[in-house]
C-alpha cells in the first residue's frame, strides 16, 4: 500500500456533538460495515465498551480501518467529555488530519476551544463538520461565523445546508456542482440557491489567491479563477495550517456524510503530504522506504488476546517476525502478530507501511506513548504528554486478601489509560487514585470489577496537613530516671524559630563549653525529628523550623542517647505548649474554564470554598478563573462544576503552597484527630 492511498482522520469534538454517530454514519456511507450503528440503539461500532453502552457516550479511543474506492481509511473517534481528555490526546497523535465536530445547537463549546488549542500547537490539517443542523433553533450562518472567529486558518466552506432546522432536505457540494439528500442520494439543487453556489465558489476561490502569488495577480487583474485550478492550492494551504475545510450537515439523518467522506478523500492530505518528522536532530521522511518508526499511541487488555498496543506508522515498513527497538524502554521487542482494527473486529496482517495504523499483539514491555523503531534511529520520539490528574481518592478494598489483585489490577489500567494513577502513600496509610474526573474514577472502578473481579469502595482522602511555629521559642527538657544501678538523664535546651514556608526543617548544634557532650548530639537531632514526624498539635509533621540546641547539662555516669533523644522530644513539646504553634493545609491553584454565562454561580462557589480568586481572562470565548483554594474544600469539586455549568466547565488542579487554617477549623481537625486517637 503507498502512502498516497492512505488517510487517518480524528474525530474530536465536545461531549454529546455527534462526533460517534458522524463516525458511524461516514463507516457504512463508505462501505465499512453494513448498516448504519447507532449509540442510541447500542449498535455503534465505536463504542462497543460495557461501560459506553451503560453510559450512552465514548471513553475509549474508537478505531475503525476500512478501504473506500483504493483509499485505506483510519477513522479515530475519541470521546468529548473533560473527564476523558487523555483519549482524545492519544488519538492526536495518531491523527493525519483533525475533523472537529460543533454541534449547531452549542455553538464553540469549551471542549471544542480547549481541544482546538492542542490542533493549532500540533498545526494539524482541520476540517470543521457543523453538526445537527436539523435540530429546531439551529443557524448555520451564526454557527460559521463562530467557526471563523475561533481559529486564525482561512475557513473555506464546501458544503451549503439546503432548508433549516426540521426543514433540512440536504446539502449543496460545492466542488462537485451537486446537491445530495439523506445517505447521499442525489437531488437538484433548488433554483434559488444557485447564485449562492456561485457566490461560495469564490470563497473558494480568493482563499486560495489569499496565499498564491500567480492566483493573486490572476484576482487583481479581475480575470475569473476556476475552482479546479485553485485545489492543489487549498490542498497546500491545508498542509501548511493557512486554511481549514468547513462542511454541514445531520449525522442522524446521513445529511452531508457523503460530501464529508468524498471531501477527506480529494482534498485532506495523505501521510506522505505531511513535513518530515524531526526530533533530537534527527530528520525521517514519511515513506515506505525510510527506516521504520513507530510510536504506540495507546494501550488495551482484551479478553482473548492480552494486551494491544495501536500503533501509528510514522515512517518505514515492519512486518511480523520482525526485531525492532523499543528505544523508549532501552530493549528489544520481537513483532509477533500484527491486527487491523475495526471497533471490536481484528483482521491479522502480514506488514504495516509508512502511514497505517493498527495493533500489535504480544509486546513485552512496551507501553503507551513509547517508540519502536529500526536500529538505526538514535532516540525516542517525545512523550506524549498527557494532562494531570486533579482529583484523588482512597480506596478500600470490599474483601480481604484482595490487595495484590487490586494493585495488579490497577497497573494494568494505568497502561490502558496513563492519565489514571495510584500509590500507596505511607503518610496518611491509604491506597489513592487521581484521574481527571469523577466520572473518570467511577469508569476505572467499574472495569476493575469487570475486568478484575475486584471491587472496592471509596473514601474521602486524609488530608496531608502540617504543622509549624509562628515565633521564636525556648524552652527546657529534661529527663531523669533513676532506677538500681545505672540510672538515666539528658538535658537541653531547645530554641524554635519559624523559617519561610518551603523551607523544611534545621537542625543546629549552638552548644559552646561541652555542656553537651559532642557525641550525644546527634541524638538530640533524633529526637528532634522523631517528634516533629509524629506531630505536636495534631498528628501531623511539622515543617519549616530552625531548631537550635544551645544549653544543656549531663551525667558522666546516666547520660545516655536515649536519655537526650526523649530529652529533646521533651524541650520540642514544652516550646509547642508555649502557644506558637499552628496548623498549615494545602492550597491548590486552580484554573477553571467556563462560557461567560456561568461566571458568577463558579466564583460564588469558589469563595463558598475559602477560594481567593487569583484573576481572570478571555480564552477564546470562555473565560479562565484563577484562585488559591485549600485542598480540604475541592472534594468532589468536578461534580459541584458540572452541575454548575450544564456539563460545560472543566478545571485544571495543582498543589500550590502550605498556608496556616483558621482557628475554627483547627480546632475541628484537632479534635478529629483525639477521636482517631483513642480509637
Amino acid at each position: 500500500m503507498s502512502e498516497q492511498s492512505i488517510r487517518n482522520i480524528g474525530i474530536f469534538g465536545h461531549a454529546s456533538c455527534g462526533k460517534t454517530t458522524i463516525a458511524d454514519a461516514f463507516l457504512y456511507l463508505a462501505g465499512g460495515n453494513t448498516r448504519f450503528g447507532k449509540v442510541t440503539e447500542k449498535t455503534s461500532v465505536f463504542d462497543f465498551e460495557p461501560e459506553e453502552i451503560d453510559k450512552v457516550c465514548s471513553i475509549n479511543i474508537g478505531l475503525a480501518t476500512f478501504d473506500y474506492n483504493d483509499v485505506t481509511i483510519s477513522l479515530i473517534d475519541t470521546p468529548g467529555y473533560s473527564d476523558f481528555l487523555g483519549e482524545a490526546i492519544s488519538g492526536l497523535t495518531a491523527t493525519d488530519c483533525a475533523l472537529m465536530v460543533i454541534d449547531a445547537t452549542g455553538g464553540i463549546e469549551v471542549g471544542t476551544e480547549r481541544l482546538l488549542q492542542i490542533i493549532e500547537e500540533k498545526n494539524l490539517p482541520l476540517i470543521f463538520f457543523i453538526n445537527k443542523l436539523k435540530k429546531e433553533g439551529t443557524d448555520y450562518g451564526k454557527t460559521f461565523q463562530a467557526i471563523k472567529e475561533t481559529t486564525k486558518r482561512s475557513i473555506v466552506p464546501l458544503t451549503i445546508p439546503i432548508g433549516e432546522a426540521e426543514k433540512l432536505s440536504g446539502v449543496i457540494d460545492i466542488m462537485q456542482n451537486q446537491a445530495f439528500g439523506p445517505e447521499g442520494k442525489k437531488i437538484e439543487i433548488p433554483a434559488d440557491m444557485k447564485a449562492m453556489v456561485d457566490e461560495y465558489k469564490d470563497k473558494v476561490t480568493e482563499a486560495a489567491a489569499e496565499i498564491d502569488d500567480a492566483l493573486m495577480n490572476k484576482y487583481v487583474e479581475g480575470q475569473k479563477i476556476e475552482l479546479a485550478e485553485s485545489m492543489d492550492v487549498i490542498r497546500n494551504g491545508i498542509v501548511q495550517g493557512k486554511i481549514a475545510l468547513c462542511c454541514a450537515g445531520d449525522a442522524f439523518d446521513m445529511i452531508g456524510i457523503k460530501s464529508l467522506i468524498n471531501t477527506v478523500v480529494e482534498l485532506m492530505p495523505s501521510p506522505d503530504k505531511l513535513p518530515d518528522i524531526e526530533w533530537d536532530s534527527q530528520k525521517i521522511k514519511r515513506s515506505h522506504d525510510a527506516p521504520f518508526v513507530g510510536q504506540i499511541f495507546k494501550t488495551t487488555v482484551e479478553p482473548h488476546l492480552g494486551e494491544v498496543c495501536m500503533v501509528k506508522v510514522l515512517s518505514g515498513t515492519v512486518k511480523t517476525g520482525d526485531t525492532v527497538k523499543n528505544l523508549t524502554q532501552s530493549s528489544e521487542e520481537k513483532i509477533n502478530q500484527i491486527y487491523l482494527i475495526k471497533g471490536k473486529d481484528r483482521k491479522e496482517v502480514n506488514q504495516l507501511t509508512s502511514g497505517m495504523i493498527a495493533g500489535f499483539v504480544k509486546l513485552k514491555g512496551t507501553h503507551t506513548g513509547d517508540t519502536l523503531a529500526a536500529s538505526g534511529i538514535k532516540s525516542a520520539l517525545p512523550k506524549i504528554d498527557f494532562p494531570a490528574p486533579s482529583i484523588s481518592m482512597a480506596i478500600v478494598p470490599k474483601a480481604k486478601g484482595d490487595e495484590e489483585k487490586i494493585s495488579n489490577g490497577l497497573a494494568r489500567l494505568h497502561d490502558e489509560d496513563p492519565t489514571f494513577q495510584f500509590a500507596y502513600d505511607p503518610e496518611i496509610k491509604q491506597l489513592i487514585i487521581s484521574g481527571i474526573g469523577e466520572l473518570h474514577l467511577d469508569i476505572i472502578l467499574s472495569r476493575l470489577k469487570r475486568k478484575y473481579g475486584v471491587a472496592v469502595d471509596l473514601t474521602k482522602p486524609r488530608m496531608k496537613y502540617r504543622e509549624t511555629f509562628t515565633r521564636k521559642t525556648e524552652a527546657q527538657g529534661k529527663y531523669k530516671k533513676q532506677t538500681g544501678g545505672h540510672g538515666q538523664y539528658g538535658d537541653c535546651w531547645l530554641r524554635v524559630e519559624p523559617m519561610e514556608r518551603g523551607t523544611g526543617f534545621e537542625f543546629v548544634n549552638g552548644i559552646v563549653g561541652g555542656k553537651i557532650p559532642s557525641r550525644y548530639i546527634p541524638s538530640v537531632e533524633k529526637g528532634v525529628k522523631e517528634a516533629l514526624q509524629n506531630g505536636l498539635l495534631a498528628g501531623y509533621p511539622v515543617t519549616d523550623i530552625k531548631v537550635t540546641v544551645f544549653e544543656g547539662s549531663y551525667h558522666p555516669v546516666d547520660s545516655s542517647d536515649i536519655a537526650f533523644k526523649i530529652a529533646a522530644s521533651m524541650a520540642l513539646k514544652a516550646n509547642a505548649s508555649k502557644g506558637s504553634i499552628v496548623l498549615l493545609e494545602p492550597i491548590s491553584e486552580v484554573e477553571i474554564y467556563v462560557p461567560e454565562t456561568f461566571m458568577g454561580d463558579v466564583m460564588g462557589d469558589l469563595n463558598s470554598r475559602r477560594g481567593k480568586i487569583m484573576g481572570m481572562e478571555a480564552v477564546g470565548k470562555n473565560q479562565k478563573i484563577k484562585a488559591l483554594v485549600p485542598e480540604a474544600e475541592m472534594y468532589k469539586y468536578s461534580t459541584s462544576l458540572r452541575s454548575l455549568t450544564q456539563g460545560r466547565g472543566f478545571f485544571d488542579m495543582k498543589f500550590h503552597h502550605y498556608e496556616e487554617v483558621p482557628k475554627e477549623i483547627t480546632k475541628r481537625i484537632v479534635e478529629e484527630s483525639k477521636k482517631q486517637k483513642e480509637e
